[in-house]
């Protein structure tokens, strides 16, 4: 579909019906100029990291135009990014002054990230990119490296990625750049954050909804980000909204979002616009945390946001076969795609490029001039690529012994309430290296315990200003993720409690993420960091209050997606395993950790030492269910998950009472990952050591949290597998009981005991004799059951009642496990 047709590059936006006062509302500044020195030194990395990029997207050979252009000169495959360049650039060259001038520690978070050319070519002229890649110093030889290898496999990437000294975010998927800066200044009161937000990436809800991050930064404990809103007036193929916005309506909407606006837009000395705005802003920052520093906050502070006007593309050919390149959507990608082989488009990208004089920027060894160095930080640690906080400064958390928080085997206990005393004191014993994110379901996932020495940081609130609160609760899980990341890749540790059916909606952000730390473990310089922690609670098996809506355990397989050297799965059956899960995965690094468990009360199956030793093994045999402490068995019978997990217990007591004969093996497994075939997972058990669990040849039945796939998944290319059944949460689902729920989804205890008896049948002559009456009879309670459930809205009374096996009947003892 071809784009949309403009008379005239470079359009401005209509004028809009707001009154002109709104105007009062943005910021004026006195115009200065800048000392020559400092101007030409500006304008001249501009034009040398300008002419680096587009070098970057065309050129082969021939890097510094020692003799004219010639068709083998260009790349085979044009890629790349030009149109959002020269203002990235512009904003790189005003960042390193101000780290030269000011000695501010700053991180650029770049939202439009495919942008790459633009920083890269930035990080080579401040040395930055020598200094982690030796083969890319500041010299002839590097400088020919970057330019002919970039988007080529031997390369960088056409996208920012971890491989990019100083990011800390992916930019390929727009819309989480600004949560994520966001993020990164929490805990870290001397660090700013200047974070570009293209106009594109702003048409996207996640960054609508990170506008408000602000309002959660405690200016006495943190940081403060920067926005830079670049506004260039088009996408791949049509204007922006920001592009179509007056400077009335751009005042207007960031004036209400609590922002004070500032514009740089005077093309004719772009860089004294931006050096007196960035001053301006940087001072405002201060203002702020001064006040906040010294005991007298100001509530509702207004922070700075630069609205920077510049073209598409700007720079560019004016016009290419007559169409407008500069100042329109042609200029987003290739402005030049027929270089290779039309003799005109090559000669326009020669004027291009010799327009930036490279002569005049690079020496004759390939280094570059004095008045470009002169911009740039002295001290390494202050530039850009060299910030310790995006690579190198992860904070190891203190983690008290979780078996003081352990409960009594054979009671009652929410395994959420009971973590909410382990995590209440993790925040105490981690004042700045640790953070809980959640959408608003604190309390409503049993989790408040946290809330005994700390609370909710949420600045604009009366009643949580200024209290040091370590708690972020903002309904939108973008942001909470985003949030999330920042604070995670800049070295602390975060959790991020949530409902389990809306877990999903931040699935892409998550494998976005993965995808950035596979890529920082690849790389020799990019020191470990914390995990990233998911605990999902108020799961599908008792949310039938909620309804159809809030059941959804999808999230789960969206981490088993991941590359396993990340993916890491747990559903700990009980208060016990969930906290030693939560101590082991808030000690990890470098994982995506998931932990899936129940907010009601429910039985403690383990003590603290069995739970220890039952979550180091991932997986082991609950004797006090099984037959003869599970001792050559017809069947085993495999519970995933807390209620699927009491529901197989409930099926082994039903069996010994009625089929006393059938031999039954009942197996936890609290880490998913185990079942992986071998050598598909680094937690996956070796054959020998899963047919010691599960036997070699005896029928396994699976009663699963997840969907069944997931199971069939991971235990694809393990020998015998005709023996196993699965299953698991089918998509049913409606506001009805706890035990309704089971039932409609085929995981009940009437439908693993049905599947136990037809797998021990294979093998078992007696229970096969007697299978047709005995499963008669189960099929006859589940339809009592189901009768009871349609005509008093109600379980049966003793649904969860929790059996012991002292003997051969089942006796029950009440734990309370319903609401």
């Amino acid at each position: 579909m071809p784009g949309e047709e403009i008379d005239r590059p470079n359009p401005q936006p209509l004028p809009s019906r707001i009154d002109d006062h709104v105007l009062q509302l943005a910021v004026k500044l006195d115009k200065e100029k800048l000392d020559e020195s400092t101007n030409t030194g500006l304008q001249e990395f501009r034009r040398a990291a300008n002419y680096i990029a587009a070098a970057m997207i065309f050129l082969q050979d021939n890097v510094l135009l020692e003799r004219d252009l010639q068709f083998q000169d260009i790349k085979p495959r044009l890629l790349g990014h030009w149109g959002t360049c020269p203002g990235l650039t512009l904003v790189y060259s005003h960042l390193n002054l101000l780290a030269t001038q000011r000695k501010q520690d700053i991180i650029f978070v770049v939202g439009p990230g495919h942008g790459a050319p633009a920083i890269l070519s930035s990080l080579w002229l401040e040395g930055s990119l020598g200094k982690f890649y030796p083969e890319y110093s500041r010299n002839k030889e590097g400088l020919h490296r970057l330019i002919t290898k970039f988007s080529t496999p031997s390369g960088f990437p056409s996208h920012i990625n971890a491989e990019t000294p100083g990011a800390i975010h992916e930019g390929g998927e727009l819309g989480y750049a600004l949560s994520v800066a966001f993020g990164a200044v929490m805990d870290k009161p001397d660090l700013i954050v200047a974070c570009v937000v293209g106009d594109g990436e702003s048409e996207s809800g996640p960054t609508a909804t990170a506008w408000h991050a602000a309002k959660y930064i405690d200016p006495q404990e943190s940081g403060a980000v920067l926005p830079i809103v670049h506004v260039n007036g088009f996408k791949i193929s049509e204007r922006t909204i920001y592009g179509c916005m007056d400077d009335k309506e751009m005042v207007a909407l960031f004036t209400g979002y609590g922002y004070q606006c500032r514009f740089v837009e005077d093309l004719e000395d772009i860089d004294a616009d931006m050096c007196r705005s960035m001053e301006w802003a940087l001072d405002e920052i201060h203002k702020i945390q001064k006040a906040a520093r010294s005991g007298k906050p100001i509530m509702k502070p207004r922070w700075p946001v630069l609205i920077m006007r510049t073209p598409k593309g700007w720079g560019a050919p004016k016009k290419v076969h007559g169409q407008f390149i500069e100042g329109s959507f042609r200029a987003h990608q290739v402005p030049l795609m027929a270089a290779k082989t039309d003799s005109g488009e090559l000669k326009q990208l020669q004027e291009w490029l010799e327009g930036y004089k490279p002569d005049e920027l690079f020496t004759k060894d390939g280094g570059v001039v004095k008045s470009i160095l002169d911009i740039i930080p002295a001290d390494e640690s202050k530039r850009l690529g060299q910030q310790i906080d995006t690579y190198g400064s992860h904070e190891v958390l203190k983690i008290p012994d979780w078996k003081k928080y352990g409960v009594k085997e054979g009671g009652q206990a929410s395994c959420m309430q009971t973590i909410g005393e382990l995590l209440d004191q993790i925040l105490v014993d981690n004042p700045k290296s640790m953070r809980i994110f959640s959408p608003d379901e604190l309390v409503s996932n049993k989790l408040d315990a946290v809330f005994n020495h700390t609370g909710r940081n949420f600045q604009w609130d009366e009643f949580s200003n200024a209290r040091g609160g370590r708690v972020i609760e903002i309904l939108s899980e973008h942001t909470c993720q985003g949030m999330l990341q920042g604070y995670t890749l800049t070295g602390r540790t975060g959790l991020f409690p949530s409902y389990e059916s809306f877990l999903g909606i931040i699935h892409t952000m998550m494998v976005q993420y993965s995808k950035f730390n596979k890529m920082a473990r690849e790389t020799s310089w990019r020191k470990d960091i914390s995990s990233i922690n998911y605990l999902e609670t108020s799961t599908w098996t008792r949310q039938e209050h909620n309804g159809f809506s809030h059941q959804n355990p999808s999230f789960i397989g969206a981490v088993l997606n991941l590359k396993p050297s990340a993916a890491r799965v747990y559903l700990p059956p009980d208060a016990n395993t969930f906290l030693s899960t939560l101590a082991h995965c808030l000690r990890s690094t470098n994982y995506v950790n998931l932990m899936v468990g129940s907010k009601q009360a429910q039985p403690v199956f383990l003590s603290p030492e069995e739970a220890d030793n039952h979550c180091r093994a991932g997986a082991s045999v609950w004797k006090f269910a099984s037959t003869d402490d599970g001792l050559n068995p017809d069947v085993v019978i495999v519970g995933i998950g807390a209620e699927l997990t009491f529901e197989v217990i409930e099926a082994a007591a039903m069996l010994r009472r009625l089929t006393p004969n059938l031999r039954v093996r009942v197996v936890n497994v609290t880490d998913l990952l185990i079942l992986k075939h071998e050598g598909g997972h680094p937690h996956a058990l070796s054959h020998e050591d899963f047919d010691s669990l599960f036997t070699a040849d005896c029928p396994i039945h699976f009663n699963y949290h997840g969907y069944g796939d997931e199971i069939k998944g991971l235990l694809f290319g393990r020998p015998t597998l005709s023996r196993v059944s699965v299953a698991a949460y089918c998509e049913e689902g409606s506001t009805t009981t706890p035990l309704d729920m089971m039932l409609r989804n085929g995981v009940s205890r009437y439908h693993v005991a049905e599947a136990a008896i037809r797998g021990a049948a294979k093998r078992n002559e007696r229970i096969r004799l007697d299978m047709h009456e005995t499963l008669s009879g189960i099929r006859h309670d589940l339809a009592k059951v189901q009768e009871y459930i349609m005509e008093n809205g109600k379980d049966p009374s003793d649904s969860y009642d929790t059996p012991s096996f002292d003997g051969t009947e089942s006796k029950h003892r009440d734990v309370g496990y319903a609401d």
